[in-house]
């Protein structure tokens, strides 16, 4: 793959990207995809999740967690624990736009990169401090763990039977909305500075992030005074009247999203829909519609009931695995996947970009890198030459990988 010249929103900006797992390189990635200079600032030994994967999925030298979290990023490999290593890196703070973190509270400023050491040295910075339930509390010591935060967020009590266990997101849900809330705050502190010149301290936590995402049905909760109450079928949310979820046909599954009953009912072959009303019905009795529909719906295949449900505007659709997911007609239309070639893992197919810009699209530059790939090429444009990066080098301070070493 060619490394092209950023071309995206963001190009010029710089991002130093400290932080580890899946809800800071995320959002780091997002700042590279549309442009940004992203920076990954790992130990010598290498981030975290280049030896943790999900799904135990390897690679060839990079494991397919890391792959997926930090394309479009250059990595420079320094001992922070260590004064020249810290020097190395007050260097290219100077230069930087936004340095990102997601160290347990405390960590930063013993490593001595917390905001007010980091502003004294760029007053323009965009810090942006990530954790799992804030700089400080009750909580602020406990792990920021995706599972946990779902438990905590009340969503896994807005869908599924009243006398089965909670069911956790099908994806790291907290992380990627974490990921997402701070992508949003990078750019809204950014903007504040091109207004003001200012640059600023920006928290975000998990905890946050999640339940605010849920802003409507906390809303109906605080306000509406209505309880989340779980059906005895598998409802597909407490606050949506039936039927709602997922359904079982001849040869698979449908998404059936609550039609109007009598419509519905005609459709299907059940008299009892005929007479109820939407509104009150639909929730007072919620399992008895559930139940009814799951044994009309085996009747036929799931593309005969999509076909029908189409033709007269029932909202219906299919549920999908991964390998239908990748070859949907407007998944492909889209281009929501990429293809990149990767000098050690080859071809790498990925999910894109969620953002369309005329203008200032994003494009994938490189893929993730081997530890320390650009150390020498980002501290030479820090001012180090080569004799104090040698040096360093030679200490074990900062790590270069083989292959820049062999070509510099």
């Amino acid at each position: 793959m060619q490394k092209n010249e950023p071309r995206g929103a963001l190009s010029g900006y710089r991002v130093l990207d400290c932080s580890i797992a899946m809800a800071g390189p995320f959002a780091a990635q997002r700042l590279g995809d549309l442009g940004a200079d992203v920076i990954k600032v790992e130990p010598t030994t290498g981030e975290w999740q280049r030896h943790t994967s999900a799904g135990g999925a390897r690679g060839n030298q990079i494991n397919v967690s890391f792959l997926s979290l930090n394309r479009n990023k250059r990595s420079v490999a320094i001992d922070l624990k260590a004064e020249e290593g810290k020097a190395a890196l007050y260097e290219l703070v100077k230069s930087a736009d936004v340095f990102l973190q997601n160290y347990r509270p405390g960590v930063a400023k013993r490593l001595g990169v917390d905001y007010d050491t980091l502003k004294a040295l760029n007053p323009k910075l965009v810090y942006v401090s990530m954790s799992g339930y804030g700089e400080d509390g009750p909580y602020v010591q406990r792990p920021g763990q995706d599972l946990l935060l779902q438990g905590m967020s009340g969503a896994m009590l807005s869908a599924g039977r009243a006398d089965e266990p909670p069911q956790a997101a099908g994806q790291f849900l907290v992380d990627a909305v974490a990921a997402s809330t701070a992508f949003e705050a990078v750019l809204t502190a950014l903007l504040h500075r091109e207004r003001t010149g200012e640059g600023q301290l920006v928290k975000v936590n998990m905890l946050d992030a999640i339940v605010t995402l849920q802003m409507q049905e906390l809303t109906v909760f605080t306000q509406g005074k209505v309880p989340q109450k779980r059906s005895h079928e598998p409802h597909g949310h407490v606050f949506i009247r039936a039927p709602y979820g997922a359904f079982a046909t001849r040869d698979g599954y449908i998404i059936i999203a609550f039609p109007p009953l009598k419509k519905f009912g005609e459709l299907i072959g059940e008299p009892s829909f005929l007479d109820m009303v939407d509104e009150v019905d639909g929730f007072a009795r919620r399992d008895e519609i559930f139940a009814r529909t799951r044994e009309r719906l085996t009747a036929r295949t799931s593309e005969e009931w999509l076909a029908l449900f189409a033709e007269h505007d029932i909202w219906a659709g299919p549920v999908y695995s991964y390998a239908d997911v990748v070859e949907d007609l407007q998944i492909r239309h889209n281009g929501t996947f990429v293809e990149y070639e990767h000098p050690t893992e080859g071809l790498v197919k990925a999910p894109g970009f969620p953002y369309q810009f005329e203008k200032t699209p994003g494009s994938v530059r490189m893929g993730a890198p081997l530890v320390g790939e650009h150390t020498r090429e980002i501290l030479r444009s820090a001012g180090l030459d080569d004799a104090a990066i040698d040096a360093l080098v030679a200490r074990g301070v900062v790590k270069e990988h083989a292959h820049e070493t062999e070509k510099a």
